[in-house]
């Protein structure tokens, strides 16, 4: 709703920047790590997004996963758990774009043996998105929505390495978010965090849908 005024007729994973949809980002960058095998997660306007994008990109092959109805970011991965060939997910949010070296992520969540990892990134301000706590060991403890601290933090960028099993332990009797009620839940021991100062930008609103372009024009 907030990207409205900016992309009024098509889903937000599909508006154009610096020449072609944001999701061709997501898609570019994980080509370049090697990926090969992307399920995306679609309901709203997942016809377009098929259409948009197809089978593959690159040397990507292209499968959906779309929601019979809305089942918040949490279910979405429930519902898409099955079609994950591997023992390891690594999962992107549609909306954001952090440039960490995701071959870098992934050998530090195989050193560590976490069952799953959360990339983070520092922010002068992290208002806008939560603060996420991480003890001296390197795992996740919480997850803090405007708890009114000042100063710099470290936030979710939207990049995990989650063990399948992990997806397929979401409940799945009922719509639920990934970010508010399935990640609070993990901080148990199970989600480690891991830092990177690549720059990070969302398209969840005009101002930064504008940034988003002028950062990813840049990355070429």
């Amino acid at each position: 709703m907030r990207l409205r005024p900016a992309v009024a007729d098509r889903p937000k994973v599909l508006a154009p920047v610096a020449g072609r949809p944001f999701v061709a980002h997501l898609l570019a960058q994980l080509e370049a790590a090697g990926v090969r095998d992307v399920v995306l997660c679609t309901g709203y306007g997942g016809d377009q997004v098929h259409a948009a994008l197809g089978e593959r990109h690159g040397a990507v092959t292209l499968r959906y996963s779309r929601e019979p109805a809305p089942l918040g970011t949490g279910g979405a991965l429930r519902l898409a758990a099955p079609l994950i060939a591997g023992p390891t997910a690594l999962v992107l949010n549609g909306d954001s774009f952090c440039d960490v070296e995701l071959r870098d992520a992934w050998a530090a969540h195989c050193a560590h043996g976490a069952e799953g990892t959360l990339v983070l990134t520092d922010v002068p301000d992290p208002s806008r998105y939560g603060r996420v706590e991480v003890d001296p060991s390197g795992a996740v403890r919480g997850f803090h929505e405007k708890d009114g601290a000042r100063g710099p933090g470290l936030i979710n960028a939207g990049v995990y390495l989650l063990a399948r099993d992990l997806l397929r332990a979401i409940p799945s009797s009922a719509p639920c978010s990934f970010e508010r009620e399935v990640l609070p839940a993990w901080c148990d021991g199970r989600l480690r965090g891991y830092v990177t100062r690549g720059r990070f930008v969302d398209i969840g609103t005009p101002e930064s849908y504008a940034s988003a372009t002028t950062l990813l024009a840049e990355e070429g």
